[in-house]
């Protein structure tokens, strides 16, 4: 089979194969966060996976870990999205593409938004928003921290609660986010078993109003 394999392909087709990846794989290991995360963005129109949430306390400058929640994620590009909440209590974030929703399933209340309002410059549209990144974000690269690329996307609008959301990016997929509020409070977020463009069902973003659920509408 060699030999065959041999007299088929030329030598110089050979080289210029080797030389293509070793290019690719060269630019692929030396992008940049943000041309990572653009590129994340662009390519990956759904995805779901888990994360493990910590709200970080700073006491005299040193980081102490808060409380640690857990759950379950799913979004479809641009604007569909379930971010359940399981441990420590069940709460349900999701968007239809249309309206936002947020179901306590302790109070069996349902907060009911307009999608654009709800998400505009928040993680979330970073996340699972348009691919135009940049109508309301200011990206820049934040270095190198333990082998993870990381960027930093500060919203353009002035009356968001987030004053700045740091992203880390590795082989092409974000895997940590640390937001930062405007009262100096910080959260992370690790994001786990990663799937990328799963196919959905056409409804699996569709709300399901709960039975006897109060609805507010601020």
């Amino acid at each position: 089979m060699n030999v065959y394999m041999n007299k088929l392909v030329p030598l110089w087709s050979v080289k210029t194969l080797l030389a293509s990846v070793i290019v690719l794989s060269s630019s692929l290991a030396s992008a940049s966060a943000i041309e990572q995360f653009k590129s994340f963005v662009v390519n990956t129109k759904t995805a779901k996976g888990t994360f493990v949430q910590v709200q970080v306390k700073l006491v005299n400058g040193k980081v102490h870990p808060g409380k640690t929640s857990s759950g379950i994620f799913r979004f479809s590009r641009p604007g569909k999205f379930i971010w359940n909440y399981v441990k420590p209590y069940e709460q349900n974030l999701q968007a239809d593409g249309d309206k936002f929703y947020m179901y306590d399933k302790d109070l069996n209340q349902v907060t009911i938004k307009v999608l654009g309002n709800a998400i505009g410059s928040s993680p979330a549209a970073i996340l699972f928003g348009s691919t135009d990144l940049e109508k309301n974000f200011t990206l820049k690269d934040a270095g190198i921290n333990q082998g993870i690329e990381w960027l930093e996307a500060t919203p353009k609008e002035k009356d968001t609660q987030f004053e700045v959301i740091r992203i880390g990016m590795k082989d092409g997929l974000p895997i940590a986010m640390e937001l930062r509020d405007t009262f100096g409070q910080i959260s992370t977020l690790n994001l786990n078993n990663f799937e990328r463009n799963p196919n959905f069902a056409a409804n699996e973003f569709k709300f399901v109003m709960p039975a006897g659920a109060e609805v507010l509408r601020p």
